[in-house]
């Protein structure tokens, strides 16, 4: 026997085995810095490195503008918000701007600094497109990102409840379908771009007089069906790194120290992975903590720094487990991982043609043609064109608050409106560079176009009797902190176009509005144009739609009732009621919000959720609906017309089990040129043809006939079938 080898083969297999159990051990301690691993793990561990000091710091930060603080923290960028990183640990600081509309300059705080400015949330839901909501979102990430922002406070999913609420402009619509969809692809479009989204508000922000104190009341089913599925397709679909909390409170609980809506809900039932931060102001306990808020946003407006040294004392005291700070940390750590915060990468180019581009596709595929007599497309040969009103010949108007973006151009309107309290710095109406008038005028080259401001009624009359045709621009100025005192346009608005109509039949209204008004003028104008608020290039889109250069495709996301009694509350809550006084919203219609709701009561609105027309036809055919666990859909559609255009077929639940009701359940934007057919299919969410079952809790399909119904809008019906839908039940 060879002693040599037997030596050699043994010291071998002993460095063998003292490097395996060296890789055992280097593989058990995993460090936070290994790309390789989850968001999750690398949040666990990175966790456990944090003092209490530095947990506490990550819980809590200022709104980071000049505002009760003496100046901004060192490394702030002035915006929305500021939560202090840990340089110890290369924890980046959190940089919040608003949001979903674009890069805001709060107060100009940021001098000169400019953004693309997208049409207003209702534009983008009325353009019933997920990937313009993709592009819109990932378009604005860029530019948050090249200016330093890496949270982006978007993604607003609330449910237009009451079309007075002063922030629907900023929502997608009334439909829980609609608007969590588009939502969710936002989302998803933001987080592409290495940043986080939001998604807010949770829950049932339905308006904006005194928000604070008002109590949104409604059952759980109803809740889980209208509302809450928004936010949860919106999750889903999108999974936003954090979700905040709104102001008001839901069944008497505070949205942000609810923790039913926080722990039962969001993290239990739907397993959501991320934070909750508050809203800015939104906090009015240290308990909250333990009822599910991880985070205190803008704490300089809350009366105190609730998630500071109180936290910290509670700890101490264990009425907050220390592991719950742990939880609460580790959720902010997490979503920082998922959206790629810690990698450090350059910042993006800003590439304003391209970005306005997006801005304009957006409010060309948003426009609402509501009405017309078969006079638009304007003419090519008209020769005289009258243009009243709207600030036209400046810009095109914008929603206020904490969404105002300053845009590219600058303002070259701004009217202040008046005001106190804090809101009082956002009260002013802002038009974007974007001048309606120029561009028509560009845009007609053949045609003299004239401008009357319509201050006076019998002057714009007078200038529009002569012209070939008119186009009057009405706006609804809503701010957030406001909401509209009834759907009547302001400022005599209606008198206005009373006039103008009497003196000339051939006038085309277009309405600047931040979500329904009453038309009392209907039947005597041409053609009504909804364009919302159109965003950096809303004057062009608007002008491109007139002349027919741009096909118009927009959908209604809400319901324009043909009078204010046909909501279920005819005086606003809360309205006239003194600060702190808390008081009741209740939500009697439950899920049927909106068109549900209509439908329901069998009542007739002014123009109905999903209507639009367009300048070419469309037509409907060969519909199959197959069931089992859930409805699949499939018919064709045509352009039978002479344009090419775009459609936006809208299948609806028309009854379930033998119950009538309606119901979105499947949507698509298509593209198609005259003469050519497409199928569309829908596979519908389960979710959308259940009840909510509060006692089981879960969701619930009766089996039984399900009937459906394909058309262009909530009233029209086109083609319906059945199919029978299984029993089954699912997780909430």
């Amino acid at each position: 026997m060879n002693i040599h080898r037997l030596i050699k083969g043994g010291l071998a297999a002993g460095l063998c085995l003292t490097a395996l159990a060296t890789g055992i051990r280097m593989a058990e301690a995993k460090d936070w810095r290994d790309p390789t691993l989850s968001p999750d793990e690398r949040a666990k561990l990175l966790d456990a490195e944090l003092t209490p000091d530095e947990r506490i710091g990550l819980l809590h930060g200022p709104m980071a503008l000049p505002f009760k603080i003496e100046r901004l923290p060192d490394g702030a960028i002035g915006a929305a918000g500021y939560i202090p990183g840990v340089p110890r640990l290369g924890i980046p600081a959190l940089k919040e701007t608003d949001a979903s509309l674009g890069v805001t300059n709060p107060m100009g705080i940021r001098p000169g600094d400019t953004a693309t400015a997208l049409p207003s949330g209702l534009a983008l839901a009325s353009s019933f497109n997920p990937k313009l909501a993709h592009d819109g979102g990932a378009m604005i990430a860029r530019e948050a990102v090249a200016k330093g922002f890496n949270v982006l406070l978007a993604g607003g999913a609330n449910l237009a409840r009451d079309p007075r609420n002063g922030r629907n402009f900023e929502y997608l619509g009334e439909d829980p379908l609609l608007a969590g969809t588009l939502a969710g692809e936002s989302i998803k479009g933001i987080q592409s771009q290495n940043i986080v989204s939001t998604v807010k508000h949770l829950s049932l922000n339905g308006q904006e007089t005194n928000r604070h104190w008002a109590n949104s009341v409604i059952g759980e089913a109803a809740h889980r069906e209208s509302d809450l599925l928004a936010f949860q397709i919106a999750i889903e679909k999108g999974q936003p790194g954090s979700v905040m909390c709104a102001y008001n409170l839901v069944n008497g609980d505070y949205s942000c120290g609810s923790d039913h809506l926080l722990i039962k809900v969001l993290k239990g039932d739907w397993g959501y992975k991320g934070w909750v931060m508050s809203d800015w102001g939104a906090v009015h306990a240290t308990d909250y903590a333990a009822k599910g808020l991880d985070q205190q946003s803008g704490e300089q407006l809350d009366d105190q720094v609730w998630f500071g040294e109180p936290l910290k004392q509670a700890v101490a005291a264990g009425t907050i487990p220390a592991a719950r700070l742990s939880d609460m940390s580790r959720r902010i750590l997490r979503s920082m991982f998922a959206a790629g915060l810690f990698e450090e990468k350059p910042a993006p180019a800003i590439d304003i043609a391209a970005h306005e581009a997006v801005a304009k596709q957006v409010a060309d595929e948003g426009i609402v043609l509501l009405a017309n007599k078969g006079i638009l497309p304007l003419a090519p040969g008209v020769k005289k064109v009258a243009v009243i009103g709207g600030h036209a010949d400046s810009g095109v108007l914008s929603g206020a608050g904490s969404s105002q973006v300053t845009s590219h151009g600058g303002n070259p309107t701004v009217i202040p409106v008046g005001g106190e309290g804090f809101m009082a710095a956002w009260l002013r109406q802002a038009f974007h560079n974007s001048s309606p008038l120029k561009a028509l005028r560009a845009a007609l080259p053949g045609a003299t176009v004239s401008f009357n401001d319509g201050r006076y009624p019998a002057a714009a009359a007078a200038l529009a009797k002569d012209a070939d045709v008119v186009i009057i621009f009405a706006n609804q100025w809503m701010s957030e902190g406001l909401d509209a005192y009834d759907l009547s346009l302001p400022q005599g608005q209606d008198q206005l176009i009373e006039a103008v109509a009497a003196a000339n039949p051939n006038s085309i209204v277009v309405l600047q509005t931040g979500g329904p008004v009453l038309m009392p003028w209907l039947d005597k104008v041409g053609g009504v144009v909804s364009a919302w608020y159109s965003g950096q290039k809303g004057g062009e889109a608007i002008a491109d739609v007139l002349t027919g250069k741009v096909n118009p495709s927009g959908r209604l996301p809400v319901t324009f009732p043909a009078s204010l009694d046909q909501y279920p509350r005819h005086d606003l809550p809360g309205w006239g009621l003194p600060e702190k006084q808390q008081f009741d919203v209740v939500y009697e219609e439950g899920s049927d919000v909106g068109y549900r709701r209509f439908a329901a009561k069998g009542m007739k609105p002014l123009f109905p959720f999903g209507h639009g027309l367009s300048y070419t036809t469309f037509t409907y055919d060969k519909l199959r609906v197959k069931g089992g666990d859930t409805l699949t859909v499939s018919f064709e559609v045509t352009n039978t017309g002479k344009l090419q255009g775009k459609d936006a077929p809208q299948i609806y639940l028309a009854g379930a089990a033998g119950k009538p009701l309606r119901r979105l359940i499947g949507f698509e934007k298509i593209d198609l040129k005259p003469g050519e057919r497409r199928t569309v299919t829908v596979k519908a969410d389960p979710r959308l043809l259940a009840h909510f079952d509060e006692a089981g809790r879960q969701w619930r399909i009766d089996g039984g006939d399900y009937d459906v119904a394909v058309g262009p809008s909530a009233a029209q019906t086109v083609l319906s079938g059945k199919a029978r839908v299984s029993q089954r039940t699912l997780k909430p």
